[in-house]
């Protein structure tokens, strides 16, 4: 992925701009979101379970392994997070199986802001990035200026991405607007002095949404807000990713780059830790939004524990061997 937001050719930019209206006070932005179709939540859960049944070939597995390793945001989020974890963590990220250099790297490391520069300097030349959660992650319970200079803080020590939570509780008050703005201010957080900017993705805690269309709602809201990834969960709470919950974000995605243009990512986090649940994710969206969005720069996992599982699936293939956890390094 790169470093710098993209640039939308004239077409996507102008047809963005058209839809500066449904953003233009609260009334309207109120209108277009309780004006999204609402969602057949029997329908959905049954697409999700079906497209969860699909088998693939032992050659496409092989592939679907080493794709979902390059698409993880390897995490270390503890209050006993030290300089020295943190750099065995990004060391497992370039080597994730030191006695195979042919395993990809991981997509990212994800860490805390003043864990940022620790990582920036262990991953130095690597191609990986680093992410760092900001805005007072992961309850999001702080002052809109505390949540900024959490973001530039971030940004200043190196940071590739940041990964905002929202204001779920304004959400949920319908206090819509205000959730779009802070959207904004943390986008315009994410600028450096040289022109380029973190890529924002915005988690929405999903398990704390209540409701299938309150997820379609706030998709099309940070999207619309700016948001370069939307993400599920924190990874804090008791219901974090599901496929029918990214499914629906998926569905959102496609929908809103069909309206605008606009490309966006989509990263499930939280309580996938198995390669066939790696598989279905893939699965779910290749099915719903294509091969451009197979790519890390377009979905990520946020899944750390899933790493090992990986691994371990990896090494059966190519030896006709279940390795087990032990031959695998601990996080």
């Amino acid at each position: 992925m790169p470093n710098t937001v993209p640039a939308y050719g004239k077409e996507a930019a102008g047809r963005l701009a058209s839809m500066a209206d449904v953003t233009a006070d609260d009334g309207a932005l109120r209108r277009f979101l309780h004006g999204l179709p609402g969602v057949d939540a029997v329908g959905l859960q049954a697409r999700a379970a079906t497209l969860g049944t699909r088998s693939i070939k032992t050659t496409a597995k092989a592939y679907a392994i080493d794709l979902a390793i390059s698409m993880i945001d390897l995490t270390t989020l503890e209050g006993a997070d030290t300089p020295g974890k943190v750099r065995a963590l990004c060391a497992k990220g370039v080597h994730p199986d030191p006695t195979d250099r042919t395993v990809p790297k991981v997509a990212a490391i994800c860490v805390y802001p003043d864990m940022v520069a620790t990582a920036k300097e262990a991953l130095s030349g690597s191609g990986i990035h680093v992410a760092s959660v900001a805005t007072a992650f992961p309850a999001g319970r702080a002052a809109l200026p505390v949540k900024l200079a959490d973001t530039r803080d971030a940004v200043a020590a190196g940071a590739d991405e940041i990964d905002m939570v929202i204001d779920r509780g304004a959400f949920l008050c319908g206090r819509y607007m205000e959730v779009f703005e802070e959207i904004k201010a943390v986008k315009e957080a994410c600028a450096r002095p040289d022109g380029s900017a973190a890529h924002l993705k915005v988690i929405f805690e999903t398990g704390e949404l209540e409701t299938y269309d309150n997820v379609r709602r706030v998709s099309w809201l940070a999207m619309l807000a700016g948001a370069d990834f939307i993400k599920t969960s924190t990874g804090k709470v008791a219901v974090n990713a599901t496929p029918p919950v990214t499914l629906l974000m998926l569905e959102a995605v496609r929908d809103f780059h069909a309206a605008t243009g606009v490309q966006v990512g989509v990263k499930p986090a939280g309580g996938i830790r198995t390669t066939k649940d790696a598989v279905k994710y893939l699965v779910m969206v290749n099915e719903t939004l294509g091969e451009p969005w197979l790519t890390a720069d377009w979905f990520r996992f946020g899944a750390s524990s899933l790493l090992n599982d990986l691994l371990m699936q990896r090494q059966k293939l190519s030896t006709g061997r279940y390795s087990g956890p032990d031959y695998v390094t601990v996080d």
